[in-house]
């Protein structure tokens, strides 16, 4: 049978295909360090604009981690409880966070640069010292500069829900991304996560309860986080905020 579609019939021979013809693969622009073979939770999106880099010129440097193993006592210049916030986008609950809690550090961070150059736009205006930025992969960040028990707390708010069935592995609550969690969280620690998907939380609460580490539970919302941005559009389209929180065992 032909897989050609059935058109009268024709003299002109199609030529065979030439493997020389095919287009190059081309391997999208990724953060520093991100290889294109393990399984990531976001996606590169867009170029910068001129506002984009000139807000990152400007003000990165004095918030922007150094490269290497991360210190916190070197990097804020004090020893205080410390936060990480993964997927921070414009950053409105990491600049919250910071000003609610002035006598704590957070870093934020994110692998779409617009959002983290609007965040240092923002973070410049509310004057909060205690946040520093880093641009790239979290998993990638834990795993080669993050030593154990560095973080007090980890915040995962809104992440992508990655709907579709085949897209599952893509989610960033996962068995290996729950093992690097519990290294790098002290004693004690937790991780806060809150999504407007029904079917987020379930996969959340899911891959917790068959974590040997971790006890989830349902809990309120943080007081000090805005309400803006994917939490609004949540509200606004009638879906339910979960807000759950993972304490380390």
């Amino acid at each position: 049978m032909s897989d050609q579609p059935n058109h009268p019939a024709s003299t002109t021979a199609t030529a065979p295909f030439d493997p020389a013809d095919r287009k190059p693969h081309v391997v999208p622009e990724l953060p520093p360090g991100v290889t294109p073979a393990r399984v990531r939770s976001f996606v590169r999106r867009g170029r910068l604009s001129s506002l984009t880099k000139d807000r990152v010129e400007r003000l990165a440097p004095t918030r922007a981690l150094p490269e290497g193993r991360f210190d916190a006592a070197a990097v804020f210049g004090r020893r205080a409880p410390v936060v990480l916030e993964i997927g921070c986008g414009h950053g409105h609950a990491a600049i919250a966070y910071a000003a609610a809690f002035p006598g704590h550090d957070i870093v934020a961070m994110d692998v779409h640069t617009p959002g983290v150059a609007r965040m240092l736009a923002n973070a410049d205006e509310a004057g909060v010292p205690n946040l520093r930025i880093e641009i790239g992969d979290a998993v990638l960040f834990l795993e080669e500069r993050v030593d154990d028990a560095t973080f007090d707390a980890v915040h995962l708010f809104f992440p992508d829900p990655w709907r579709k069935k085949k897209h599952t592995k893509r989610r960033f609550v996962s068995p290996s991304n729950l093992d690097l969690l519990a290294r790098v969280l002290k004693p004690g620690g937790h991780v806060l996560v809150a999504t407007d998907q029904d079917f987020y939380a379930e996969h959340v609460l899911k891959e917790v309860a068959a974590h040997p580490r971790f006890e989830a539970q349902r809990t309120e919302r943080p007081q000090w986080r805005p309400r803006n941005g994917f939490e609004a559009k949540g509200i606004a389209a009638g879906r339910t905020i979960n807000e759950l929180r993972l304490d380390l065992l």
